[in-house]
């Protein structure tokens, strides 16, 4: 299936892009998260297991285990603090 996976903040600096249509095999935004990382070093290291990022699945944000369908929309950011 085809999802739109958008990054933010210090992710899509990381990423050097705001977005990217994304064709997986992955059923949850968990699954999806590895497979972006098996993807290259870039995606390894800007959305990497040990770093405290948020997910997003159409503009809720959502636990890994939330399921995917065709054509979601999946946002990766870290989390927001305040001053």
């Amino acid at each position: 299936m085809n999802v739109q996976v958008r990054y933010f903040a210090s992710v899509r600096e990381a990423m050097g892009c705001e977005a990217e249509t994304v064709q997986t095999q992955a059923t949850t935004v968990g699954a999806l998260r590895q497979e972006l990382c098996a993807r290259s070093d870039t995606h390894a290291q800007a959305l990497a297991p040990e770093r405290a990022l948020r997910a997003a699945l159409n503009h809720q944000m959502c636990e890994p285990s939330a399921a995917l369908r065709e054509g979601a929309e999946v946002a990766f950011f870290p989390p927001v603090t305040g001053g």
